[in-house]
């Protein structure tokens, strides 16, 4: 029989990721390479979307072929599903394409039932553990399967622990056990009106419908938006032969890494529990033992995985995360992916792969996510200033953070859209609490160790945490945790270092990061293979500075109205807006010249020869005026308080001036290029202040490289007038000091207009700069604000767009745009110069995007461009490598 939507692990065709997830394929690659790995099959992720195709209904062809995998399972493990003298027990587990820990669902020990309960205590000879695998089962069927809250079940066997004196569950008994498999199957007759199914493959196929639902559930869909994965893809679904970690003291379950998740350290790195079932490691209920002390409970299992690890990460030659279990001395392979890790562990793991010859610099490149660099270039506490440990805990995930307590997930992420800083405490995290994690600074547990729930996710998004902080006692009820005497108030501000797990009450001051040695070969590495140039956008000397510092080759976007805005020349601004003639507008400009010359030389100066693009004014007048709403009221009570004042006269005619100067639609109002064409003067000022810096900077034998760009153009007479102007003064400038000046004069293509018709406009173009924040806005017809504000949000979350645009080029539509403007504008003039300055310019797959059209360059902020440098050198490889047909590496 052919199988299209389910194969077993030892099937012999490709291991395609995309069908069979990356749960299944690693299952299948694991098998075939001979590991200990429990038989079994997977249902693949087209059947998941035939499921939801057909209206979430198991079709009969996936149905049979399910029913036909399972009798091959039985009969390669000589059990069978429901019988009571043999019985055979599986897990049903998800498996996405792309890894998602702990955000679908999982049920373990299916197939039991109160007749297969028996068989198991009898072939084991160990009825506490049979019936303690039984209680496990209800319960996380109960809540996983028919939606009971799990917290019943939790209460209701905490109530008979405390009934019997016990203070953990490795005390109940058989008899105990039984006690809580009757409360638990009255708690699923109470909440769903229908007993606990007994019929095995009625189970079986409620739970496969159960983990294909779970790929929509609520904390998937967050995380797949937040880490960009599509929601077509679908889940697989993986159904293994049990083992057992909970059969006694010569049984354990754990989670290895090959490596530190942290740090990058070349270490075995994990956690495991003796007499216990994968997840009570992963929820964080108990907290277990470092891997390392396995060596001495349990050597040949140790040495035997070791071996396995190391064997797993040479075979997909990047670190992995495994999972373990070990039933009466006899270690299984349950799992292995790619591990997720931190920015500072990623980079040191490829580069010291490199080093060790498990792969070369351009795979080392494709290993390490742009989007994670952003981690390493922010603020760290400071070791010099003298404070005072209050508690600690495990340091599950680097980083420092501040901010106040809260308790709640939901609360977590109410606060933080109002914009304060919070840290999320809790017991443990479960996968629920995803949007609060993703709400907070930093997330604190006290229970739960380093391969937690709240472990994997928190590195994951490069955010602080500490786990199993037990000397934390947590109070949910009265919102507060104690530490001994001390008592800490939701609300209260603290400070965490997840690189050492120590917590401090109040803000602790930070210093600037550190980047280490691995991180800047790294980054010489992208540099040696990109094939685009990486600029910054800068508008003082500071931030020059910076975009230097991280490796910026040059600036893409210098804006001079950020220049406008400091709040000494405020007023002259102001006086040059509200006068009521050309000759009193020069006279304010006259005032505003030096400075703004004063701005060019500093930034000519840092920059020591690097091409500048300088965009002049661009936004309308009316943003350097107060707002009108405040005006009217000074105007409202000074005419009460008084009317007759020189301040009253003044406050009205300033009113006046910015209603004159109010627009219905500012952003396609006067401004850029349309102000300069209206008031000359204004652009005439900013070109004089930049050929005479240019000119000062020179004679101090420092090479100036400024490109000119006008901005706003949407017809080709606009740049062509505006161009005139800038070379008029700069041939006076020359004139006038004997120099002769190099320059190019471009425009900033934001308009579908300039897009269209950038065959024309490059006639009078050096250079063309993709500004796609506008351009986004003038081809969606978005306001930015009012969209990100009103309902950008409701469209992501309901995929009426992928993505926010703002955030992620639009590459059906504004690219559409920027690939016409390019080769229309090459076609008229091959020597032009092509990049990209909206922060798109530091998005990985907008650079992709830039690269594959053939733009010179991308300009980002400054924090961006080691990201940008790095997610630029990835294009180049996987471009050549997409041509060669080479393998493609996540």
């Amino acid at each position: 029989m052919e199988n299209n939507f389910v194969f077993m692990f030892d099937h012999s065709e490709k291991n395609k990721k995309e069908l069979l997830g990356g749960k299944g394929a690693n299952l299948a690659e694991m098998t075939r390479i001979g590991l200990p790995v429990p038989y079994g099959f997977t249902i693949t992720t087209d059947a998941c979307n035939a499921y939801y195709d057909a209206e979430k209904s198991i079709s009969p062809e996936v149905e049979s072929q399910v029913l036909h995998s399972l009798q091959v399972l039985e009969e390669k493990t000589d059990k069978k599903l429901g019988d009571p003298t043999n019985p055979l027990l599986v897990s049903v587990r998800s498996g996405a394409v792309h890894s998602m820990p702990g955000m679908m669902d999982t049920v373990l020990n299916l197939g039991m039932n109160d007749d297969t309960v028996k068989g198991m205590a009898e072939l084991t000879n160990n009825a506490r553990f049979a019936y303690d695998s039984y209680r496990r089962f209800i319960q996380m069927f109960g809540n996983v399967v028919l939606n009971i809250e799990n917290y019943l079940f939790e209460h209701r066997l905490e109530e008979i622990r405390e009934e019997k004196g016990y203070q953990s569950d490795t005390e109940l008994t058989a008899e105990d056990w039984k006690e809580v498999i009757e409360s638990f199957k009255s708690i699923v007759l109470k909440n769903t009106k229908r007993s606990f199914p007994q019929d095995p493959k009625d189970q079986l196929f409620l739970t496969i419908k159960a983990v294909f639902d779970s790929w929509n559930n609520k904390r998937a869909i967050l995380y797949r938006r937040l880490h960009q994965i599509p929601g077509h893809l679908g889940t697989a679904v993986n159904i293994q032969s049990m083992v057992f970690g909970n059969m006694g003291e010569d049984s354990g379950t754990g989670v290895a890494f090959t490596r530190n998740p942290s740090t990058g350290e070349s270490k075995l790195y994990g956690e495991y529990l003796i007499n216990a079932q994968g997840e009570d490691v992963v929820a964080g209920i108990r907290t277990p033992q470092p891997i390392a002390t396995l060596k001495d409970e349990m050597p040949d299992v140790y040495q035997q995985l070791v071996e396995t690890c190391q064997l797993l990460e040479d075979h997909y030659k990047d670190m992995q995360d495994i999972e373990f279990t070990v039933e009466r001395g006899k270690l299984f392979i349950l799992q292995t992916r790619t591990g997720k890790r931190t920015a500072q562990a990623a980079i040191r793991i490829a580069v010291e792969m490199v080093k060790e010859n498990i792969m070369d610099q351009r795979e080392a490149l494709l290993r390490v996510d742009p989007d994670q660099l952003d981690q390493l270039l922010h603020h760290r506490i400071d070791p010099d200033y003298k404070r005072e440990k209050l508690a600690a805990g495990l340091p599950a995930s680097p980083g420092a953070a501040t901010g106040q307590v809260v308790f709640d997930a939901d609360e977590a992420d109410m606060l933080a859209k109002d914009g304060k800083k919070v840290i999320l405490v809790r017991p443990e995290t479960t996968p629920d609490d995803i949007h609060g994690i993703i709400a907070s600074q930093a997330t604190v547990t006290s229970r739960g160790g380093m391969t937690s729930h709240a472990a994997v996710v928190a590195r994951g998004m490069g955010k602080a945490c500490i786990c199993g902080c037990d000397s934390m006692k947590i109070h949910l009820d009265s919102k507060r945790f104690t530490v001994g005497e001390t008592a800490v108030n939701h609300g209260d501000t603290i400070t965490i270092d997840g690189s050492t797990g120590e917590i401090f009450v109040g803000e602790i001051p930070m210093i600037e990061p550190e980047l280490s040695e691995e991180f800047q070969l790294l980054l010489r590495w992208a540099d040696e293979e990109r094939k685009i140039g990486v600029r910054a956008n800068a508008d003082n000397p500071t931030d020059a500075a910076k975009a230097l510092e991280f490796g910026a080759g040059g600036i893409g976007l210098c804006r001079t109205e950020h220049m406008f805005m400091d709040s000494s020349r405020i007023p002259t601004v102001q006086s040059m807006i509200l006068s009521e003639t050309t000759m009193e507008r020069k006279e304010a400009l006259d005032q505003l010249l030096p400075m703004q010359q004063q701005d060019f030389e500093q930034i000519f100066e840092t920059m020591q020869g690097h091409p500048i693009t300088v965009r002049l004014l661009d936004p309308p007048l009316h943003e350097f005026m107060p707002d009108k709403e405040e005006l009217l009221v000074d105007v409202t009570r000074l005419q009460i308080t008084s009317p007759d004042s020189k301040e009253l006269q003044e406050k009205e005619n300033l009113l006046r001036k910015v209603r004159l100067l109010e627009e219905a639609n500012p952003m396609l109002g006067l401004r850029g290029c349309r102000l300069g064409m209206i008031h000359p003067e204004i652009y005439e000022m900013q070109i004089l202040a930049i050929f005479q810096a240019m000119s000062t900077v020179m004679k101090k034998g420092i090479t100036v490289k400024p490109e000119i760009m006008i901005p706003l153009v949407s017809h080709v007479n606009e740049l062509k007038e505006m161009r005139q102007l800038v070379v008029r003064i700069s041939q006076h400038v020359q004139s006038e000091t004997g120099q002769e000046f190099e320059y190019l004069i471009g425009t900033m293509i934001e308009t579908p207009r300039a897009a269209l018709t950038a065959d024309q406009i490059a006639e009078e173009a050096d250079f063309f700069s993709f500004g796609t924040n506008d351009l986004t806005q003038t081809t969606f017809g978005f306001s930015r604000d009012d969209a990100e504000g009103k309902f950008l949000q409701q469209y992501v979350d309901r995929d009426v767009l992928h993505r926010n645009p703002f955030v992620s080029l639009d590459q059906d539509g504004v690219g559409k745009l920027v690939e016409s403007g390019v080769k229309l504008g090459k076609g008229t003039n091959p020597a032009l110069k092509t990049g990209i300055c909206g922060e798109h310019g530091g998005e990985k797959e907008s650079i992709q995007f830039c690269f594959d059209l053939g733009l010179e360059y991308v300009s980002c902020s400054p924090f961006r461009v080691p990201s940008a440098r790095l997610a630029a050198a990835q294009s180049t490889i996987r471009s050549e490598r997409k041509t060669r047909k080479e393998p493609q590496y996540s």
